[in-house]
């Protein structure tokens, strides 16, 4: 196999027995990098500390990574305008914030037969939205509900 020590000196092809033997001399593990390779190739390391520093390593990335929010408006065929404006007022608020909102109109029973009014009222909330959002998902039927999603629009920037 060929050997790799901890400070990265590369041994060359050594017998199974002589690489345990330089481990032990150093109180370190003999860890098999390339079982694949021809010969395989072995290293001498703590492998622990590589498992430590390795989630370590995980970790700050994924505290470093944006993690998108997306919040809920509900609507009801029957919603009034005046409460209409509280919700759009919330959602414009979350989108200058960053995060994602999706806009859902729920039936209730006979509601179901007109859809047209929760899509005149999604596309209300669209237009009332549109200087602070691009329209990720267009209107559309889902199971018993309208949808419809907004990503702020400082996004389109980055896409």
């Amino acid at each position: 196999m060929r050997l790799i020590t901890d400070d990265n000196d590369n041994r060359g092809v050594v017998s199974i027995d002589e690489a345990l033997q330089l481990a032990m001399e150093r109180d370190l593990d003999l860890v098999e990098v390339a079982p694949n390779a021809d010969p395989p190739v072995c290293r001498i390391m703590d492998f622990g500390k590589f498992l430590y520093q390795k989630k370590k390593r995980e970790r700050q990335s994924r505290s470093q990574q944006k993690q998108i929010e997306v919040k809920e408006i509900r609507l009801r065929p029957k919603t009034d305008d005046h409460h209409l404006g509280f919700k759009i007022r919330d959602a414009r608020r979350w989108l200058e914030s960053g995060m994602k909102v999706k806009a859902r109109v729920r039936f209730r029973g006979r509601e179901i037969q007109h859809p047209d009014i929760a899509r005149d009222m999604l596309n209300k909330v669209w237009e009332e939205l549109q200087d602070v959002a691009i329209q990720e998902k267009s209107p559309g039927m889902e199971g018993n509900t309208m949808l419809m999603i907004l990503a702020p629009a400082s996004e389109k920037g980055k896409k």
